[in-house]
C-alpha cells in the first residue's frame, strides 16, 4: 500500500479521535474513551510507518491537515457547526496546501 493512502488514512484517523474526544466526557465514558485511545494509537502508528517513505514535515503537515479539515466538516455537517464563508474559504486553503505538499513530494 503507498504511503500516500497509509497517510490519508492515519489523516481520517485522526478525525475519529478528535471527534471522539468530544464524546469522551474527559475520558470518563468508557465505550467513546476506547474508540478515542484506539484511533490514536493507530493513526500515530500508521503516520509513523507513512514518514519511513515520506519526508517527516510533509507527512505531519498532511497528516494534521487532513484531521483539521476533516474533524472541521464534521463540525458543520453533524454538530451544526458555523459554516460561514471565511471558515469555508480557510478550509479550502488548508486543501489546497496538502494537495500543493502531495505535488511538490
Amino acid at each position: 500500500m503507498s504511503s500516500w493512502l497509509i497517510l490519508l488514512i492515519a489523516g481520517l484517523l485522526e478525525v475519529v479521535w478528535a471527534v471522539g474526544l468530544k464524546y469522551t466526557h474527559g475520558f470518563s465514558r468508557l465505550t467513546p474513551s476506547l474508540i478515542t485511545l484506539s484511533a490514536m494509537a493507530l493513526s500515530m502508528g500508521l503516520l509513523a510507518y507513512a514518514m519511513k517513505n515520506l519526508p517527516a514535515g510533509t507527512a505531519y503537515a498532511v497528516w494534521t491537515g487532513v484531521g483539521a479539515v476533516g474533524t472541521a466538516i464534521f463540525g458543520i455537517l453533524v454538530l451544526g457547526e458555523s459554516a460561514n464563508i471565511a471558515r469555508i474559504v480557510s478550509l479550502g486553503l488548508i486543501v489546497a496546501g496538502i494537495i500543493g505538499l502531495k505535488l511538490a513530494s
